[in-house]
């Protein structure tokens, strides 16, 4: 394949490759990026490399590998800048904002360029669903805390209230409903689409603020405010969107796409070092 531009700016193309730069081994500067798909400022440009990072986090790969910080010799130590892997450019750009043309660009870019080896490479969508299935696991181990610090005894019902609440069904009803047959160490949460999961995310998030706001105890209680922080959810779902949560599609469960992120990972390090040893030969 030959040069590939991944965005559009002023009217001229300009191509990620050539603002590679090589210390035994290719990396782009995070600045140098920004431009690329279209930001202004820096420190807006770091809340989507702090998400980036965090799924690097999430599929258990080095952070200092892929995301190497360039502080500021001032007394601060403040963060100026990063030295980007091709893996952390494509999560950055996976992470940007899809709105922008040059994102667009750049996401297209790494697909095609996944597509020179094999597909392993995924949607944006996908990438996302990887960062907020995080911060749901996250947000279910301190909610889980806070509803048995609050006296609940049987945190499988005060759960399953909670989804009777947003989905109007039960938890197992759901499964069935959404055409699922999980395995026992499985969640439905893992099969959820972006959308899908950033609402539970919400649900979560304010039963657990709702429970410590209002100081409530007792399984009872606690399971009718999981129901009720449910319905709400489901209530704002259908005035904003017409959508319904159980009628959501289910997609390819997130374990495999963390998986295959990791693949691609390796084949982005695989072509890479490949253009190192044909540079050596025309040396």
């Amino acid at each position: 394949m030959g040069k590939s531009e991944i965005s559009e700016i002023n009217g001229s193309y300009e191509s990620f490759e050539d603002y590679a730069k090589n210390n035994g081994g290719p990396f782009w500067l995070a600045s140098d990026l920004m431009a690329l798909l279209g930001y202004k400022d820096f420190n807006s440009f770091k809340k989507v490399i702090n998400k980036a990072i965090g799924v690097c986090s999430i599929l258990d790969i080095s952070i200092e590998d892929n995301f190497q910080q360039i502080k500021s010799e001032e007394g601060k130590n403040k963060v100026v800048n990063y030295r980007l892997t091709r893996f952390a450019c494509y999560l950055t750009s996976m992470n940007a904002d899809v709105r922008k043309p040059q994102v667009a660009a750049a996401q297209t870019y790494f697909i095609s360029l996944a597509e020179a080896f094999r597909k392993y490479i995924q949607e944006a969508e996908d990438v996302e669903r990887v960062y907020i299935r995080g911060e749901v696991t996250q947000k279910v181990s301190t909610l889980s805390g806070a509803a048995k610090e609050a006296g609940v005894v049987d945190y499988a019902l005060f759960q399953n209230a909670g989804y009777r609440g947003m989905y109007n069904m039960n938890y197992r009803e759901l499964i069935q409903y959404k055409g699922l047959n999980l395995m026992q160490n499985k969640s439905l949460l893992d099969y959820m689409g972006k959308e899908e999961l950033a609402a539970n995310l919400f649900r979560f998030t304010q039963t657990e603020a709702k429970i410590r706001n209002e100081n409530i105890h007792g399984q009872k209680p606690l399971e009718k405010v999981a129901e009720k922080v449910g319905k709400k959810v489901r209530q704002t779902m259908r005035e904003i969107s017409g959508q319904l949560p159980e009628d959501l599609p289910i997609t390819e469960d997130i374990t495999k796409v963390r998986s295959e992120l990791k693949k691609t990972r390796r084949e982005f390090r695989k072509l890479d070092a490949g253009k190192r040893k044909q540079k050596k030969k025309k040396g």
